[in-house]
């Protein structure tokens, strides 16, 4: 579901002919070893491919031209080992569609006291030749990572892994498709959007189709199918009795299985990536979906409940960035609070949440839903692993997308839970309850999250730069009088440069 062995980060290395061949061989030495070392760090998530040292104009738009038309290639990583004149890139990164970090580095971390002379200064002029490029990205106002340090270093090295991961989620964008099966939950103004607006910026497409639709890819699974992907469930899962083979449920399990192999077989032969539901329409299915849907998201796809396609997107884009790590992603919502000692939230959905943040193994159960009106949903009922996470909600403000993150640290519960059937996060925002609720609110934060412990606030914030989108940070340095300030001056930022 996904996937980073074909994608690649382009290294790009400049210098000019002014210094003659042997320099310009030694360029492109440096310039291998580096890519080839950080290619191999275990921070690094995709391989960096190094590309022959610019020295031209049409170099340099050559080879932003075949970046922005390669498949593989997620953004560059440029750095200018010598002086390289900034006149020469203006044509390639005016049309240079693809994100792009610059390296402030030097090939040689510490300097050689007793031996340095001109030719090595001459040949290691980062110093000067990266604050030349530098101003032509300011100049240009061409957005950029910028990253300072030796390339050795595991701190640069795990930015860069930060920036090529939020590079990834936005590479997927550019082909994402986000399935809604019916509308959005009546009435409620949060989960509403601009989809064409949201096509234009964030790159993303969102369908519509009928539960109709749906149906009909359920009423299309063999009960062989269903039967295998049961033995599955009770493989995987702690099964409460009633779902177990033989026990009076069992078939209600059978009904959530088939719905999970039709949505299933039903995204990959749309090509969707992102989906979201509705309990206000289920027409012909038994049941809400339940552990189809958390089950999927551990698999990868973005999930919204309520229509909320943003919410969907954010999801997909989190999985992206945190393939591979430890902690996982889920869909999420703020549902209550316990307001002593400073305040913690009991995060939870109806039944959404995914297995991937679970502390232990997670039990499939079956209850009464109580709203929607229809069978008993089966789900996968667990209590979240403790720890540092992110808490997101994105927004449509109609001139632009907001971006909200909240640091956050997930905690066990003070007592069981045991009149609670569904999966839950219990945890403690930063820098308090009073201060990140107030916070949140004033800038229109949903109550559909994105909740993930694979991921940092730096994630998500180097995603949003490469996204266009404004990123407001509530942690634990937030106050509200300094956030009600951001927010202004964000709104005036904003209307002068969607107006330039």
């Amino acid at each position: 579901m996904i996937d980073f062995a074909n994608l690649e980060a382009w290294f790009v290395t400049g210098s000019q002919h002014l210094y003659g061949p042997e320099t310009l061989k030694k360029v492109e030495e440096h310039s291998t070893t580096i890519a080839r070392a950080l290619s191999a760090s275990s921070v690094v998530p995709v391989k960096v491919v190094a590309k022959h040292v610019m020295t031209s104009d049409e170099s340099i738009l050559q080879l932003c031209l075949d970046a922005n038309s390669s498949k593989n290639c997620i953004g560059l990583i440029t750095w200018m080992h010598t002086f390289s004149p900034a006149r020469m890139w203006i044509a390639g990164l005016r049309l240079l569609n693809k994100p792009f970090l610059h390296l402030h580095t030097q090939f040689s971390e510490e300097l050689p006291w007793s031996t340095i002379d001109m030719d090595f200064m001459n040949l290691h002029q980062s110093a000067h030749g990266d604050r030349e490029f530098g101003f032509i990205g300011a100049r240009l106002r061409l957005k950029r990572k910028i990253i300072v340090g030796s390339w050795q270093d595991d701190r640069v090295q795990g930015e860069i892994g930060v920036w090529m991961r939020a590079a990834c989620a936005r590479h997927d964008a550019q082909v994402l498709k986000v399935a809604r099966f019916g509308d959005n939950m009546r009435n409620v103004a949060v989960t509403e959007g601009d989809k064409l607006d949201a096509q234009i910026r964030l790159c993303y497409s969102v369908n519509g189709f009928g539960v109709g639709d749906l149906k009909q890819r359920v009423q299309q699974v063999t009960d062989a199918q269903v039967q295998r992907l049961a033995a599955e469930y009770d493989e995987a899962y702690a099964v409460a009795e009633p779902l177990r083979a033989g026990g009076s449920r069992r078939p209600a399990l059978f009904e959530a299985a088939r719905i999970e192999l039709g949505l299933r077989y039903f995204l990959e032969d749309t090509g969707s990536q992102a989906f979201t539901d509705t309990f206000e329409d289920l027409h012909g299915l038994a049941q809400l979906p339940g552990i189809a849907v958390q089950r999927l998201m551990a698999d990868g796809y973005g999930f919204g409940a309520e229509g909320d396609w943003k919410t969907a997107a954010l999801v997909r884009a989190m999985k992206i960035m945190g393939h591979g790590l430890q902690g996982g992603t889920s869909f999420m919502e703020d549902y209550t609070y316990d307001l002593r000692d400073g305040g913690r939230v009991l995060g939870a959905h109806m039944l959404e949440v995914c297995p991937s943040i679970a502390e232990g193994k997670p039990s499939a159960e079956i209850h009464p839903l109580s709203i929607g009106g229809k069978d008993d949903p089966v789900r996968l009922v667990f209590t979240a692993s403790c720890g540092s996470a992110v808490n997101t909600s994105i927004v449509d403000l109609g001139s632009r997308f907001r971006l909200i993150v909240n640091q956050v640290n997930l905690v066990r519960p003070e007592q069981p839970l045991p009149k609670l059937p569904v999966a839950r996060a219990i945890w403690i925002p930063e820098p308090n309850l009073k201060i990140a609720a107030t916070s949140w609110i004033m800038a229109g934060g949903s109550h559909h999250t994105a909740l993930s412990r694979a991921l940092t606030c730096e994630y998500l914030q180097d995603f949003a730069e490469l996204a266009g989108m404004e990123c407001l940070l509530i942690d634990h340095k937030t106050n509200v009088a300094d956030f009600v300030k951001e927010l202004r001056w964000n709104d005036v930022y904003y209307h002068l440069a969607n107006g330039l």
